[in-house]
């Protein structure tokens, strides 16, 4: 049986799923991560570690939740000028989350909640999270308003003490923060390098891709980065989803 403060559904076998179940876990957390470039400094993972954390903590904040394996790859066409990139149309995103609240409601839990943490998955989890909604018995949640979560992001930095605001936020100081949180040894420091700055067409970078944009992938200023900070950006996104979702189960 895994540590009673373990929350990934991964470490668990199906007897103590069943259980869990029994004891009246009925809440389930979907990250929809990306496998895709984060600048000269960041892993192509990065998204899909900013979900794997999210959602274990998202379910530790509920007490009632487990985290299931992060969703990869995601929509990132417009990253594809960029090596080692990996990308998948929305449709096959859409099929692939279906599957994933499908299998979930089988099993028994009441609520599966879809979070986004890569930009380009915010459509098609908006988008395919109502007609899931119809088509199975469990409630499904999508915390899915990338405004949102970049204001949330943003927030954690002043909290973490980085005075230093991103617009749109991509491998920059937020990013980055995070990463040093999670996994430190992840961050090529010594490539951190300064990208575009300033106010970005976020339809400019759908449309025409980020190269576009940024010669070398990046939005904002990595060096700006604390571990301290990226502690605060996961406490305060964590925190913030996990009450809409406590508010989301309770007006059920």
């Amino acid at each position: 049986m895994p540590s009673q403060r373990s929350v990934l559904l991964e470490e668990y076998t199906w007897p103590e799923v069943e259980t869990a179940l029994e004891q009246g876990t009925r809440t389930v957390i979907v990250a929809v991560g990306a496998v895709e470039q984060h600048g000269p400094h960041l892993p192509l993972i990065m998204d899909t570690l900013a979900g794997d954390e999210l959602a274990r903590r998202i379910a530790e904040k509920l007490g009632d939740a487990l985290a299931a394996p992060t969703i990869r790859p995601g929509c990132s066409g417009h990253h594809m000028e960029f090596p080692g990139t990996i990308t998948v149309p929305a449709e096959t995103l859409m099929d692939l989350i279906r599957s994933y609240c499908r299998s979930l409601d089988e099993h028994g839990f009441e609520h599966v909640v879809l979070v986004p943490t890569h930009g380009g998955n915010f459509a098609p989890v908006n988008t395919v999270a109502p007609e899931i909604a119809r088509e199975i018995d469990a409630n499904v949640v999508a915390v899915a308003d990338l405004h949102e979560l970049m204001e949330l992001q943003n927030e954690g930095l002043r909290v973490g003490g980085v005075e230093y605001e991103e617009p749109v936020i991509h491998a920059g100081a937020a990013e980055t923060a995070v990463v040093l949180a999670v996994e430190e040894g992840l961050v090529r420091t010594d490539e951190l390098e300064v990208g575009t700055e300033g106010e970005i067409s976020t339809a400019r970078l759908l449309s025409e891709g980020f190269a576009a944009i940024t010669e070398n992938g990046v939005l904002g200023d990595p060096r700006e980065a604390t571990q301290e900070a990226g502690e605060a950006i996961l406490e305060t996104v964590a925190t913030a989803y996990a009450a809409q979702i406590e508010a989301e189960r309770d007006a059920i």
